[in-house]
């Protein structure tokens, strides 16, 4: 097995996919950036599994099935090729919690075969098991294994998390998902119609205005795992929230219309946050 090969080829996968937050960025200790792209390795194959194409949801289930089958193998010596080595070397020197992987799972499973959440306790378990289990491994690998912080870190990721379901309204309206609670559109006089329609309704924009609203007081509330970080992590940590954040800002500046023209971040926003999050 060539492990340094899987190692840098992770690397280069995340450098080479676009997130609302650099994934792999100089903020990161050298020896920690292979960790975290193999984690991300894991985690992105799995989405993608997830979404394959035109596969049926019984053949993407089955392709998940299987790759949680390798995870399993791969914890107890057996590889299948480079990257399980590599996975499996990162969770044992790591001293990481297999059940964020697991988890992980789970959620890619569910998005297959769940299109709606009647109501926002619905979405919050689904991030539970989609985006926490992320904040918990990195929290994790920097061995910071405080629970009040672990907690802080479940706000950010699920902000985060909302964050991306609101930028993605139309792609994942598209593959026949929709995120918004259902019963929180009927109250706001929202109805499917309106999101194949592409049309930016009062009642639309009042229902965006106050999902948008929501994740912002959970960045806030989840801003307090910084008192928990020092050095760079706690930069790329406040760097990433001030991501999550700029991404609502743009829906807000866009009439919080989430229909038309996905918000996404440049180089320089990046930078622009980078030396936000210095101050």
């Amino acid at each position: 097995m060539n492990i340094e090969n899987a190692y840098r080829k992770a690397l280069n996968f995340a450098k080479n996919h676009y997130e609302n937050f650099p994934v792999v960025s100089f903020l990161i200790p050298y020896d920690l950036r292979k960790d975290i792209a193999i984690i991300y390795w894991f985690a992105r194959t799995a989405d993608n599994l997830a979404d394959e194409g035109e596969l049926s949801e019984n053949e993407r289930l089955r392709k998940l099935e299987n790759f949680e089958s390798r995870l399993s193998d791969l914890l107890k010596g057996k590889h299948v090729d480079d990257f399980d080595f590599a996975l499996s070397e990162t969770i044992k020197n790591r001293k990481l919690s297999i059940e964020h992987f697991y988890n992980l799972l789970k959620a890619f499973k569910q998005d297959v075969v769940k299109k709606r959440y009647h109501s926002f306790e619905e979405v919050l378990s689904y991030c539970k098991n989609s985006a926490n289990p992320v904040g918990r491994l990195i929290l994790e690998l920097y061995d910071i294994r405080d629970q009040k912080a672990f907690e802080y870190s479940d706000l950010v990721c699920t902000a985060l998390q909302l964050t991306n379901f609101y930028q993605d309204t139309k792609i994942d309206f598209d593959k026949g998902r929709n995120y918004f609670p259902q019963d929180e559109m009927e109250k706001f006089g929202v109805t499917e119609i309106m999101f194949l329609n592409k049309g930016n309704s009062p009642n639309l924009i009042n229902h965006v205005k106050f999902n948008i609203e929501r994740a912002r007081k959970l960045f806030s509330y989840g801003k307090k795992l910084l008192n928990f970080l020092d050095g760079r992590l706690k930069l790329e940590i406040k760097w990433t929230i001030l991501s999550g954040e700029a991404i609502l800002d743009k829906i807000e500046k866009n009439n919080f219309d989430v229909l038309i023209e996905r918000p996404k971040l440049n180089k320089m926003d990046f930078g622009r946050l980078l030396i936000k999050s210095l101050f």
